[in-house]
């Protein structure tokens, strides 16, 4: 089965007025950093926060009468799954949802309040999507695959459709990658718009599996990513033939980038997206140099990250930045030895977050005591020089953030 620039075309009629035309912005501030215009589609503005839901409507309005009575069931760690319970719930379609173990909270909840049946099962999606086929087949339901199925694939090409009509001059575009079915679908549209536009995959290097088959070479998949909508092992057999045929290169970024990427996207467009919503940015990030004077789109293709997740992942960027650090200091076991480093602390406009003493597990003479500030800094300058007046007024301090 394939999928053409008309099906694209008639996806969009379909989700004309039940998908959002999402906004589709230059960015001043990370095109300077970038050394090229950088234009970002906000798809984490769907209302239920990513692209999944273009290609879950166009494939629930394509069921039979027939499939729709029996209902539908969806794999998914979480947005796919927010997608199709969405919209089924809207069309009156039943839907059942297997999504892995451990699935962040957040889409757990949002999806369970559209009405779906939730399953959680397996470690990973593929695991779940093993135990989800055998149970469509056991219930007679019809599977809304999270990528790779025509409807789904055309579905989701429909951003490139927008992107393209805003801004018709874009040099290439930036997609985050899992199973597919997003850079399949906008890979499509944009080429037989614009066949001259160069089109980027970016994977984690946590789960490079399409990364490899692009490259033709063996690769293996860690247990966890930041990126949990992109972490797939083994991508759809529609959408690798579609990613070689129309991509041009897939690029690996680290955990860490990922990371940064996000928090960059927070700081200065002040949005909240997921890892996978991050990876577009990391990507051109770490190959700046390839894209240097070009007009690039990037897709944030999700903003369903969980709470906890996001303040983790925010102080470690504090961490990285140098505003969060950790300082061992070394006291006489005294009255006012504490007060007086946390004096010089201050003085030194440093912001302390948190004091630990350790007496009993140290390697220092009685009477002496470790202890372990957490400080607020402006960067890691900030930090060495209130290291050095730590101990230019006698006392023995390091930085310890391991």
């Amino acid at each position: 089965m394939t999928v053409t620039e008309s099906d694209v075309r008639a996806a969009a009629e379909r989700l004309h007025g039940h998908a959002v035309n999402t906004p589709f912005l230059k960015s001043r501030t990370l095109s300077e950093l970038c050394g090229c215009e950088v234009w970002l589609k906000f798809e984490n503005h769907q209302f239920t926060a990513s692209f999944k839901e273009r290609g879950a409507l166009n494939k629930l309005v394509s069921l039979t009468a027939e499939q729709a009575g029996h209902g539908v069931l969806a794999v998914s760690a979480g947005n796919h799954a927010q997608a199709v319970a969405y919209h089924a719930q809207r069309l009156g379609i039943d839907a059942v949802i297997v999504m892995p173990l451990h699935t962040p909270t957040v889409k757990i909840s949002r999806t369970k309040h559209f009405g779906a049946e939730i399953i959680l099962a397996g470690e990973t999606f593929d695991e779940a999507l093993q135990h989800g086929l055998k149970l469509a087949e056991e219930r007679h339901l019809t599977l809304v695959h999270p990528y790779d199925d025509p409807y789904v694939i055309a579905g989701q090409g429909t951003v490139a459709l927008e992107m393209l009509e805003a801004q018709p001059g874009l040099d290439a575009l930036v997609i985050a990658v899992g199973g597919g079915g997003l850079i399949a679908g906008i890979s499509i549209m944009a080429k037989a718009i614009r066949p001259g536009i160069k089109i980027f995959g970016v994977q984690s290097e946590a789960f490079p599996a399409m990364h490899d088959l692009f490259h033709e070479r063996p690769g293996m998949s860690m247990s966890a990513s930041i990126a949990e909508g992109i972490a797939v092992k083994m991508p759809g057999l529609l959408t690798r033939k579609v990613v070689q045929r129309h991509v041009d290169d897939v690029f690996l970024v680290s955990e860490d980038e990922i990371e940064n990427a996000l928090i960059m996207l927070l700081e200065i467009e002040k949005t909240v997206v997921e890892g996978a919503g991050a990876a577009g940015l990391a990507g051109v990030i770490r190959n700046r140099q390839q894209f240097k004077g070009q007009s690039v789109g990037l897709v944030l293709c999700g903003g369903n990250i969980d709470s906890s997740m996001l303040s983790d992942v925010i102080a470690r960027e504090m961490v990285r930045s140098g505003r969060l650090a950790r300082l061992r200091v070394d006291l006489r076991d005294i009255p006012g030895a504490l007060a007086r480093a946390t004096q010089v602390i201050a003085s030194a406009q440093g912001n302390i977050e948190e004091v630990h003493h350790q007496r009993a597990f140290t390697l220092l003479p009685a009477r002496s005591v470790e202890v372990d500030i957490v400080i607020q800094a402006r960067d890691g300058a900030h930090v060495a020089l209130i290291i050095e007046e730590l101990n230019r007024t006698g006392f023995h301090a390091v930085l310890h953030n391991q």
